[in-house]
């Protein structure tokens, strides 16, 4: 089958049309039983201004919304209720993967896979671009920061990913494990192979060590990246690898560009949405996960979307957190306020690059190279932002090993919801000290999901593996 794109005249800023037949194609190649052939030619449609280029990265939808969110539903951020989890609102993968079900797949490629190859196949396609428009005239400033755009698109969805379908980076065995479909140019008929968890992480690092060095020191909205973004993803990605040096240093060049944080005593405590507008000074990069019916918080009634008790009274009388993340469902019961997606439009939730995550990055690896002092003192700066106006006392730690525990349990106060939770449960249950079992009961019956189990490598979509020579995750 060949798709022919239709010569379009950028001059007179017809992006939209573009946009509309790359959807098509991406939509035709998920829904086939083969690969669609597509050929291109010199007559066809070309991204052929760096303002065609940034008009395609601008695409808010694609580009920065519907990221995954089966993560969190696997996680224990939240728990359901029996009548919850039996809703008709609930898929029965949204069940099994809230069960730790062995069998628990999508029988789709559904926004967590599709959502982030059709944004890496936009970053490709620029990317490509952007290699034409070196020969001319165009302004090389912008035309850096075009490409340096594209490759934070593509290291962040590489990345994204990866913490669903491949197993977590380990040195040891990274050379061996299989990875994700690294998709590094806009041929969709190009066959996809896994490579290993090196290469994945590998080149997400090497796009955005690129990126750094193109990219502006600002952007004019969240939504679009810039050079502390770059450093902060690059700070998040080495976190994940348990490569605290470098998560530190990338922390600390991110810090240096953007350190605001949000004193929550100018917050309205009773608000559902104390983050509201969109865009609080403390975002870096802006992104939102897609929809799950069952981590929804908007509903009021205690079904889905439940914070744990244990967690709510985990925060001390002063920590204004608990007034701010959490809203009482007036049946004992606890619902997340504190999305700085900046709405309570049901389970959309922030899971882009915020300052205070790059303080409790730098605070973790301060206490991992045994500079408590440093470690506390991070720490500290966070929390005086989050406590109610001279109550909060700094706090100090006895050595190395009490400042790492105490950074990871304001960790754990701090960033739920943020689909960072199960990336944390993944590194930390590799060590004995901060491993755990996660547990759910359901109408009566007991579910669990012991550290390091192969669970917490999700299984490909079926429509993926279907449609392609991928090999599907181990159970």
């Amino acid at each position: 089958m060949k798709i022919i794109i239709p010569s379009i005249d950028f001059s007179k800023k017809k992006i939209t049309l573009l946009i509309f037949f790359i959807t098509l194609l991406v939509i035709i190649n998920y829904g086939c039983r083969k690969y669609v052939d597509i050929k291109q030619s010199s007559t066809q449609g070309t991204l052929e201004t760096v303002e065609d280029c940034q008009l395609m990265l601008d695409n808010y939808t694609v580009m920065n919304t519907k990221y995954p969110s089966d993560q969190e539903v696997s996680a224990d951020d939240y728990y359901l209720s029996d009548a919850g989890y039996n809703s008709g609102a609930l898929t029965q993968t949204d069940r099994d993967l809230y069960v730790w079900a062995p069998n628990a797949i999508r029988p789709g490629a559904g926004p967590d896979w599709i959502g982030c190859y059709k944004a890496i196949y936009y970053a490709n396609l620029v990317l490509e671009a952007v290699d034409k428009l070196k020969s001319g005239s165009t302004n090389q400033t912008a035309l850096n920061n075009i490409r340096g755009s594209a490759l934070f698109f593509r290291s962040f969805n590489f990345w994204q990913i990866a913490q669903l379908y491949a197993k977590p980076y380990t040195a040891s065995s990274s050379g061996q494990d299989p990875g994700i479909p690294l998709r590094l140019n806009s041929d969709i008929n190009g066959v996809s192979t896994r490579g290993t968890v090196e290469q994945t992480y590998r080149q997400i690092t090497q796009d955005l060590l690129e990126a750094v060095g193109l990219l502006s020191s600002t952007s004019s909205v969240p939504s679009r990246p810039n050079k502390a973004a770059a450093y902060a993803l690059l700070a998040r990605v080495y976190l994940s690898m348990e490569n605290y040096p470098q998560a530190l240093t990338n922390a600390s060049s991110a810090l240096q560009l953007n350190s605001q944080l949000i004193d929550y005593n100018t917050l309205d405590l009773n608000s559902t949405t104390p983050f509201y507008p969109r865009f609080n000074k403390e975002v870096i990069f802006h992104s939102i996960s897609s929809i799950n019916p069952a981590l929804d918080p908007n509903n009021g009634y205690g079904d889905y979307g439940n914070i744990s008790l244990d967690l709510v009274n985990s925060y001390q009388q002063n920590d204004l957190r608990k007034s701010v993340f959490f809203k009482s469902n007036g049946d004992g019961t606890y619902r997340f306020s504190g999305n700085y997606e900046g709405t309570d439009y049901p389970s959309t939730f922030f899971n882009g690059l915020a300052v205070d995550e790059l303080y409790l990055i730098r605070s973790e690896c301060y206490a991992r190279a045994g500079n408590v002092a440093s470690a506390m003192s991070d720490l500290n700066t966070l929390l005086r932002t989050r406590w109610a106006s001279n109550t909060y006392s700094d706090m100090s730690a006895t050595n190395a090993d009490d400042a790492l525990a105490k950074v990871l349990s304001e960790r754990r106060k701090e960033l739920l919801m943020r689909g960072l939770r199960w990336t944390d449960l993944r590194r930390l249950n590799k060590d004995t000290r901060f491993a755990i079992t996660l547990s759910r009961t359901v109408m009566g019956i007991t579910y669990t999901l012991p550290p390091n189990d192969p669970r917490y490598t999700l299984l490909i979509p079926q429509e993926v593996i279907n449609n392609s020579s991928i090999t599907q995750n181990p159970r």
